[in-house]
């Protein structure tokens, strides 16, 4: 199943979301900002293009400064 990331614009619109969906018995979870920065690196992590290669001279040059 799908899921909806919803972002209130103040602390009164989280409440009234937040009650709102109690009411209707839907499931949901408040993400801290981290959490949301992790789900966000994620996202990047699975967009990124994995088949590049960098060579060993490339990396180990990298390090060496």
């Amino acid at each position: 199943m799908k899921s909806l990331v919803i972002t209130p614009k103040d602390t009164k619109e989280l409440n009234f979301v937040s009650e709102l969906l109690q009411k209707m018995s839907i499931s949901s979870k408040g993400l801290s900002k981290e959490e949301k920065e992790d789900a966000g690196l994620l996202v990047l992590m699975q967009e990124a293009n994995k088949n590049d290669t960098v060579s060993r001279q490339e990396i180990v040059s990298k390090l060496r400064v």
